[in-house]
């Protein structure tokens, strides 16, 4: 089953992807208890338990929450713009062209056109 953790789930953004998944029977959704939700402890916790993380957050703390990151199989959707035009993440619009369509597909860092 994969893990999801969605860093922000409680803003308009995080609230309807988690309403998209969580009735999905292959997904299981990592929820942060609403106390610790600013606690970058427990959230570096559930970010690197967690197959897929994805970013519903203010540029700052999307740039701290990939900070948090030590496990290399996390991979990370931003849908922030603190990462939408860095050269080492994949911009999450596969219309472009093939090649993005490609990178999208194999990297572990993505961000999304927008939110």
């Amino acid at each position: 089953m994969t893990k999801v953790f969605i860093d922000g789930q409680e803003g308009t953004t995080g609230l309807k992807i988690v309403e998209r998944l969580k009735d999905r029977a292959d997904i299981e959704l990592l929820k942060i208890d609403e106390a610790k939700r600013k606690d970058p402890e427990e959230r570096k916790k559930l970010i690197n338990a967690s197959d897929f993380t994805i970013l519903c957050l203010p540029d700052i703390a999307a740039i701290e929450a990939v900070s948090l990151v030590e496990n290399e199989n996390t991979r990370i959707i931003d849908a922030s713009t603190a990462h939408r035009v860095d050269p080492d993440w994949a911009y999450g619009f596969p219309e472009l062209s093939p090649e993005h369509r490609e990178k999208i597909r194999t990297s572990n860092r993505v961000a999304v056109p927008g939110c």
